[in-house]
């Protein structure tokens, strides 16, 4: 009998790729996909653990799905089996069953190809199963590849874990240490995705460009770890591979390769997220950041010189513990200078086991909401400007997804804005040239430079 899976995916961009991963690891087992959790037989909640509160939302999901599961019992339904995975889980599991006996089972990020036997052990128990230990081996080494695209565009899973114990970051703790795929798993996998209609990939890690995959059996030489900009140029060579993005990145692993990549390599998309979180080279400091604001704009100029028009985007946390008016004027200063095309902005809340969790000197909330209404309305200020600069250019779009009005659809720029124009819904996967026309806060408007290209 077929059985039903509900993934319910909370965070970044590598939450997304696991749970893909989850789903076609399941598939062989009879769990088809749904997005309604009334009906699953098995939904598993894949949780992040960076902000506030996560481990509640994580309880309160919980309870629903406890009701729902009550509710098929007392219909004469089949059990509902209750999983918690990623990060929350990794960092909370012994708590998660204590406080939540309905979940089933619980399992960090470094074991979910060991879903398949937690999964039976609960059914033959409906006991507790819990595993985030961190395998000497890679989860890589046991999932299964992609098997299928949503749109044009994937996820591609380099790297994962994180060495630099920033203090406000449970990274290290929930994803465990850096480690990279080897150069030919990750080069199989992207002409996997090619196969299946990928026209753009996006290399994840929650520290990318630290990437050392080991080195093809083919290379030759030393066989040395290949670094990301050594691992973008191969990957420009892959049938059917337009476009190349990388995210999460630190300022301290911009190397010289990296940088080159980006004004050498037109598959390599004008748009790079670079996290610095503060303009004071203090509160840096307290952050173990490892590096200055200077240093900071030093990599930012060699990549402009590299790649004149590249699109910015970064991380802010405003309110760290201690954190001044003057040096939060020095975090304005530096969002103004830059000009991010876009960013994100948070106000600090300490996360358990954290050395920043336990500094002295927090500051009150209604400071932190201030803080954080000003930094953003600077960003905002940035990235309008940035769109504006945009209108009258032809830029080449990857049209993904319908818009919202009848006829047109929705892609995405090199600068990743979304971009809005009358397009057939047949040209869904194509890049088509747009002719930019209007700019709003958060997206473009156009319309194609080559109507006749559409039509035919």
């Amino acid at each position: 009998m077929a059985r039903k899976l509900c993934i319910k995916t909370y965070g970044c961009q590598m939450n997304v790729y696991d749970s893909g991963r989850m789903a076609d690891l399941l598939a062989p087992l009879g769990y088809g996909t749904t997005d309604d959790a009334a009906e699953a037989d098995l939904v598993i909640l894949n949780t992040c653990h960076i902000r506030e509160k996560a481990a509640e939302k994580v309880y309160s999901d919980v309870g629903r799905l406890r009701n729902l599961r009550n509710d098929r019992l007392a219909a004469g339904g089949a059990p509902m089996t209750i999983a918690v995975a990623g990060c929350t889980a990794q960092a909370e599991g012994a708590e998660i069953m204590r406080r939540a006996p309905a979940v089933d089972l619980v399992v960090g990020p470094q074991a979910y190809h060991r879903l398949p036997e937690l999964i039976a052990r609960a059914h033959r128990s409906r006991g507790e199963a819990l595993d985030t230990d961190f395998p000497i081996d890679s989860k890589f080494d046991h999932l299964p590849l992609q098997s299928r695209v949503e749109g044009s565009a994937a996820f591609l899973t380099i790297q994962e874990g994180c060495d630099k114990f920033c203090t406000f970051c449970v990274v290290p703790y929930t994803r465990g240490a850096e480690t990279s795929r080897p150069v030919d798993a990750v080069l199989a996998e992207a002409r996997h995705l090619a196969d299946l209609g990928a026209r753009e990939i996006t290399l994840l890690g929650q520290n990318v460009n630290a990437y050392h995959g080991a080195a093809p059996d083919d290379a030759g030489g030393n066989g040395a770890p290949w670094s990301l900009g050594r691992l973008v140029h191969a990957l420009a060579d892959v049938s059917g591979i337009e476009r190349i993005r990388y995210t999460t990145s630190h300022p301290r692993d911009m190397d010289d390769e990296l940088i080159e990549a980006h004004g050498r390599l037109p598959q390599l998309m004008p748009f790079l997220h670079l996290p610095v979180q503060s303009g004071s080279d203090r509160i840096l400091e307290a952050m173990n950041r490892r590096h200055t604001a200077d240093d900071y704009r030093r990599v930012i100029e060699r990549l402009r010189e590299a790649r004149p028009d590249i699109a910015l985007s970064s991380d802010f946390i405003v309110g760290f513990p201690g954190e001044s008016e003057r040096e939060f004027q020095m975090t304005l200063d530096l969002v103004r200078e830059i000009g991010f095309a876009q960013a994100y902005s948070f106000k600090y809340s300490p996360r358990p086991g954290t050395p920043a969790s336990m500094m002295a000197d927090s500051l009150p909330e209604d400071v932190k909401a201030d803080r954080l209404a000003r930094i953003q309305a600077a960003i905002a200020e940035g990235q309008h400007a940035f769109n504006r600069g945009c209108v009258g250019r032809t830029l080449p779009v990857l049209f993904d997804r319908p818009g919202r009005r009848p006829g047109q659809m929705v892609g995405r720029s090199p600068y990743m804005q979304a971009v809005h124009a009358e397009v057939p819904s047949t040209m869904n996967g194509r890049i088509l040239d747009v002719t930019i026309d209007s700019a709003h806060p958060n997206s473009l408007g156009g319309t194609l430079a080559d109507p006749a290209e559409a039509a035919a």
